[in-house]
């Protein structure tokens, strides 16, 4: 897992879950960040949602569960 493959795998959640655009979405995830895995051994990559508190809360959930799913992306 990349963390364009984690955000496309987003997008498109969240477009068949909750609706608006692809585009609408990407602005709202923003960037995924990558930390090294020495300083970040069990999860190595984290996203700060903006926009509005349903976006937000929609994110959160959707990135707690692929947390678990892919707790460790590559580049």
């Amino acid at each position: 897992m990349t963390a364009d493959r984690l955000t496309d795998l987003l997008v498109a959640r969240l477009v068949r879950d909750h609706g608006q655009s692809k585009h609408h979405w990407r602005k709202v995830i923003g960037p995924i960040r990558i930390y090294s895995r020495e300083t970040h051994a069990h999860c190595n990559w984290a996203s700060t949602p903006t926009g509005s508190l349903n976006d937000v809360a929609a994110i959160e959930t959707l990135l707690d569960d692929l947390r678990m799913r892919h707790p460790l992306i590559g580049r």
